[in-house]
């Protein structure tokens, strides 16, 4: 392991708005702060929204310049990316942004039923073989592991560039009842104007680079499945 890489995981461990925990620790026990994220954590009663798979927190810091009412959570496992968005966080002395180290599977060992009020996927790895279907983002299985953190009214946002995902995810969506709030195959001819879609993440930038088109939906679960 590279000594940078070294660097940045020993300062995560000093930045207070990240949280670690061991796969079997979580598994064993959840987290100590499932249920308490407001009090104990931002120390206010605003709304949380996840962002899942959040790489180097460009999504996570960008929401939370947009909407200093709101919480905002960067998740992925990958310690290293991480470390960006807390760093910038911290240094811009970011108060309503944190980041959480863990599997994106075991979220529900990190939260409790209705603490999360909103979810964004941003550009996930579209899993595209057949035998790799359950890791998808929006499988159903998925679906249902959020619902377990998601309250009544919550809603999920997929920012991707695989047309595959999008057909895939508006599949699922309707196929089980959920309700699409919006959606785009191409959000710079139909959502040019939308700063929520404009924020810019590495992959984003490497996809537009390539000339892929960028797509986006917003959808609510049926609280009856």
């Amino acid at each position: 392991m590279g000594k940078n890489k070294l660097r940045k995981f020993a300062e995560n461990e000093t930045f207070e708005n990240m949280v670690q925990a061991p796969r079997t620790y979580l598994l064993e026990n959840g987290l100590e702060l499932k249920g308490e994220w407001h009090k104990e954590f931002f120390k206010n009663d605003n709304p949380i929204v996840l962002e899942l798979g959040c790489g180097k927190g460009e999504y996570t810091v960008g929401l939370g310049e947009q909407f200093p009412e709101k919480n905002f959570i960067g998740i992925d496992i990958k310690g290293a990316r991480m470390w960006r968005g807390a760093r910038t966080a911290t240094d811009n002395k970011m108060t309503n942004i944190g980041f959480l180290r863990t599997h994106i599977e075991l979220i529900h060992n990190c939260f409790a039923k209705g603490e999360v009020s909103e979810i964004w996927i941003t550009f996930p790895d579209p899993q595209i073989k057949y035998r790799r279907r359950k890791k998808r983002l929006t499988a159903p299985d998925m679906l249902d592991m959020y619902r377990k953190v998601l309250s009544d009214d919550a809603v999920i946002h997929l920012k991707t560039d695989s047309q595959f995902l999008l057909g895939y995810t508006l599949g699922i969506v309707e196929g089980y009842g959920h309700k699409v709030l919006d959606s785009s195959y191409d959000i710079d001819k139909q959502k040019s104007e939308n700063k929520l879609l404009q924020i810019r993440t590495n992959y984003e930038g490497i996809f537009r680079d390539k000339g892929m088109t960028i797509t986006y939906i917003k959808f609510q679960l049926n609280k009856n499945v």
